[in-house]
């Protein structure tokens, strides 16, 4: 497994953060503009990246105001896994973001890149939403 990860620190209680991330309807609004046809509920995303895939996200475990995982389904095009990780510190919310792929030497070489990039992307937009 390839692990992708980024952290950000947020001037905001938790609770903010996870009311906010748990929802999925709200990730519309820290995806780049490359994203398109999106539908969302609450539990589940659907989009398709511009000239790549689609792709179907669903959570499959919330912890109140510590994590929110979310697992691709509808065979991808390789496998996984996006996992928001909080922890309220002095202040502060701490934010890691991972994202998990199974990825041959082939997709490696293509998709590291695209997905550090989306890791820092999401926690950056995530971060401009609560200043």
């Amino acid at each position: 497994m390839t692990v992708f990860e980024s952290i950000v620190h947020i001037e905001r209680p938790v609770a903010d953060l996870f009311a906010f991330l748990s929802d999925m309807n709200n990730h519309q609004q820290l995806m780049p503009p490359h994203v398109q046809d999106w539908r969302s509920t609450a539990d589940e995303i659907s989009f398709s990246i511009q000239n790549m895939a689609n792709l179907r996200l669903v959570v499959d475990q919330r912890i109140e105001n510590s994590e929110v995982s979310i697992t691709a389904v509808d065979e991808p095009p390789f496998k996984v896994n996006f996992r928001w990780l909080l922890a309220q510190e002095a202040g502060y919310a701490s934010v890691q973001y991972t994202i998990t792929a199974e990825l041959n030497m082939m997709m490696k070489m293509f998709a590291s890149g695209p997905l550090q990039k989306l890791a820092d992307h999401e926690t950056a937009a995530l971060a401009a939403l609560f200043v």
